[in-house]
């Protein structure tokens, strides 16, 4: 699989924080609070991206994360209709995200987490499940593997030697 390298000064993006935890550590005089921001961003137009950011105030945190998202962008195959060019299941940790082709009018049918990927990424039809763990930081990340690991008819055919033609039936 060829990775291209995405510049995003050049590209638009939108950023959506997912979700905001405190989290405190308990040290010597007392605790200590901080802050992690899991940020999506995309272009919604075929790219995006996830990050998590970490800091003693809110704001901080979100731009953090949302500089983390930029530098782990991905680029998503999608077909004529806005949605996936087939069906696949993507993995991280033990949460799996199960994305359906859907036809032109479906929309996106997601759980929270996923739709926000799905929404940033550009994709307007798709059918989405959240299958084992539903950690909202670990749904995300595997759905954007799911994204990731997204073929075109063209790039499969290429690979094996035939036409696109033979490859849809």
């Amino acid at each position: 699989m060829k990775h291209t390298i995405i510049d995003p000064s050049q590209l638009e993006l939108n950023d959506k924080v997912v979700t905001i935890k405190r989290v405190t550590k308990t040290v010597k005089g007392g605790r200590n609070m901080r802050f992690t921001a899991l940020v999506v961003v995309g272009d919604g137009n075929g790219h995006v991206g996830a990050g998590l950011g970490k800091a003693i105030e809110i704001p901080e945190a979100i731009r953090k994360g949302k500089e983390d998202a930029m530098k782990h962008l991905v680029t998503v195959a999608m077909d004529e209709n806005k949605s996936v060019t087939h069906d696949y299941i993507g993995k991280f940790g033990s949460a799996s995200v199960l994305l359906k082709k859907a036809p032109e009018g479906t929309g996106i049918i997601a759980g929270g987490p996923a739709r926000i990927v799905c929404e940033l990424a550009g994709i307007k039809n798709i059918r989405t499940k959240s299958l084992g763990s539903n950690n909202k930081q670990n749904v995300v990340l595997a759905t954007i593997t799911g994204l990731k690991s997204l073929k075109s008819p063209e790039e499969v055919a290429s690979r094996r030697g035939k036409t696109v033609e033979e490859i849809l039936g």
